[in-house]
């Protein structure tokens, strides 16, 4: 951010009496997605309100309203010095969710509004995020599973399996109940972003990890996966997102795997189903994506598929001639 902006364009920023919060068009915003996309977009919200008033606001205090053209322009700017192009267009989408808000509630002028949030989004590309989990990985990790004779190793093989096979989110695993699981069917109801339901089909080994994982657990009615003490023991507390992490860590380790992430096992379902033969609108409703361009940015075989193509020229040099 220039100091001409942050002297002279930011100081009428910071108001009074931050206004309450449903009239605050940021929390108003936030109000209305899901708890997964509130997290990220508050977090570009705090950012933008910090970046604009050199740390004296937050969402809460921030005047959203007063926001004009250029303030947001200074933002994308200031973003694209220090972020990769997705980034930046995640915070503007953030922005341009707390401006409509504020024209919904009458704080702004339509064409305030229409001119702030026409700063255009930040173009380029740069290399995808994560990777795809190898079929010999994924078979370490339930090894690993399998070895460990308590009702851990069978609660975090059934969670691995869901997270593959069905290509599960953190968040949906941690919400599934017993209820959900129509074992007769072989299918599981998921909840996901924008409180969407989708049906996912569980067969073969998936369905065998979570039917052992079942009969440990019983068939009482409550969460699908619960925690479980040192010796063994299960609690009735719902497993949290951070604790998936944690075995999926856990269990890496145990197998050898390279460092992964919980999504990178929801790209390797993608990219394995296509490179399957699965139609990627098929693959894009079992992934549960509005958009099949979103399906396809979780495809991870493209530089398996350019290194091979790549092996396939043949440079004709064979090493300097000592002399």
């Amino acid at each position: 951010m220039t100091d001409e902006l942050t002297t002279r364009e930011t100081t009428d920023l910071i108001p009074s009496a931050p206004l309450p919060a449903d009239r605050n068009p940021a929390l108003v915003y936030l109000a209305a997605l899901a708890p997964t996309g509130r997290r990220t977009m508050r977090h570009a919200l705090e950012a933008i309100a910090g970046l604009l008033t050199d740390g004296r606001a937050d969402v809460g205090s921030f005047p959203w309203h007063q926001l004009r053209y250029q303030h947001v322009a200074a933002v994308r700017a200031a973003l694209a010095e220090r972020h990769a192009p997705a980034t930046v267009n995640t915070y503007l989408a953030a922005l341009r969710g707390a401006l409509r808000a504020a024209w919904q509630l009458g704080l702004m002028t339509a064409e305030d509004y229409h001119r702030a949030a026409a700063v255009k989004t930040v173009r380029g590309e740069t290399l995808p995020a994560g990777r795809s989990l190898s079929s010999g990985e994924i078979a370490a990790l339930m090894t690993a599973c399998v070895n460990d004779p308590t009702p851990a190793g069978a609660r975090d093989a059934a969670v691995i399996a869901l997270l593959y096979a069905c290509g599960l989110r953190r968040s949906e695993v941690v919400s599934l109940d017993l209820a959900d699981y129509d074992p007769a069917a072989g299918t599981i109801r998921v909840l996901g972003k924008g409180h969407k339901e989708r049906l996912c089909h569980i067969v073969n080994g998936a369905g065998r990890a979570v039917a052992d994982w079942i009969a440990l657990r019983g068939d009482h009615a409550g969460p699908l996966f619960v925690a479980v003490n040192k010796g063994g023991r299960l609690l009735k507390g719902r497993l949290s997102a951070q604790a998936i992490y944690e075995l999926l860590t856990k269990r890496g380790a145990e197998a050898g795997v390279a460092p992964f992430s919980p999504h990178d096992l929801r790209r390797s379902f993608v990219s394995d189903l296509l490179d399957a033969g699965a139609d990627i609108v098929t693959v894009q409703r079992m992934a549960g994506h509005a958009d099949p361009a979103t399906t396809a940015r979780y495809d991870r075989r493209g530089e398996e598929a350019k290194a091979k193509a790549a092996a396939k020229l043949h440079v004709p040099y064979n090493g300097r001639r000592m002399i």
